[in-house]
């Protein structure tokens, strides 16, 4: 490291304020990470002007808040420093007050509250996204890690197998990253996508996924980010819990219709849904049960065997 001196104080002995000290200390602001709390929705806006410290009052709209917080991310940014961007829920908020004894009413709360989802929440980093990309963004995000944590626990809470002793969880997780190979390797060159869905008794499990492989097959399928392991960590969670569930695959490749094949989650295994039954499944309104027209130049194709034939659990 360069190292370089500087004058401390005036000729006739009295301290003097250092330039190069004011520089320093400007340069380490730099390296000190910054967090934006952000409210997500306009319920959540309200919940917080409840509280007197709040800066914005009834007289703002959850608009109004929004352009200020991005107007303090641009600031920020323009100033060369790292920010991240956490989801701030005003529920959790009040329950993490309760269970620290601070009150909720304060800044300093706030900027503790916020601190902590640095370490642990959803938090993205502000990469100069407009405000309303940036939320849904977020919200996606807050939604991932919550499915993801609750697949885990989910997991670690299955116990082991009664003939053999082995944990089922960790069982689990090994045959749904194994069938994740399968199911790429057996889609071929391409862009894929992949949902599953598992529901549970509290909530509905879904991960999706995005899996690129080139024609020459030279290394691993390209994915993104954490998704991965999102996908394997639901799919796990469906095969050790041996209740119901669904896989959906869409191949796009170059010069050819987008493919679509499926499979069912059926006593812990991932067993192919013939052609008629995936066409029957894509093209159904989950919601109202009632038909969707086919997608034109699209193929509905069987499922092809990616579990293993003999799961021991």
């Amino acid at each position: 490291m360069r190292r370089t001196s500087h004058h401390t104080g005036h000729d006739d002995g009295r301290p003097a304020h250092s330039g190069g000290r004011t520089t320093r200390r400007r340069l380490l602001r730099r390296e000190v990470p910054h967090t934006v709390g952000l409210l997500a929705d306009a319920g959540d806006f309200a919940a917080m002007r409840g509280y007197r410290s709040f800066t914005f009052d009834h007289q703002d709209d959850y608009g109004d808040y929004l352009r200020h917080v991005e107007g303090l991310l641009r600031s920020l940014a323009a100033q060369g420093l790292h920010t991240t961007v956490a989801l701030f829920d005003p529920e959790e908020y009040a329950e993490f007050c309760r269970e620290h004894g601070v009150d909720p009413d304060t800044a300093e709360a706030r900027t503790r509250f916020t601190a902590e989802l640095a370490g642990a929440g959803a938090v993205l980093p502000y990469t100069g996204q407009p405000i309303d990309e940036l939320v849904p963004l977020l919200v996606d995000e807050a939604v991932r890690q919550a499915t993801w944590e609750y697949a885990t626990t989910l997991l670690a809470g299955v116990g082991s197998c009664a003939d053999c002793g082995e944990d089922i969880g960790h069982a689990s997780f090994t045959r749904a990253t194994e069938t994740l190979t399968r199911l790429v390797d057996g889609a071929g060159p391409g862009h894929h996508h992949l949902v599953c869905s598992v529901p549970t008794q509290d909530e509905q499990l879904v991960a999706v996924l995005h899996a690129e492989v080139t024609a020459d097959r030279d290394g691993p399928p390209r994915m993104e980010g954490r998704e991965g392991l999102d996908f394997v960590t639901v799919l796990a969670a469906g095969l050790a819990l041996g209740g119901p569930g669904g896989l959906v695959l869409r191949s796009t490749t170059e010069g050819v219709g987008d493919r679509v094949h499926g499979w069912r989650l059926d006593r812990g295994r991932l067993v192919p849904l013939s052609a008629a039954a995936v066409f029957n499944a894509y093209c159904t309104d989950a919601d109202t049960g009632d038909p969707v027209a086919p997608e034109p130049g699209v193929d509905y194709r069987p499922g092809y065997e990616v579990d293993d034939p003999t799961p021991h659990h």
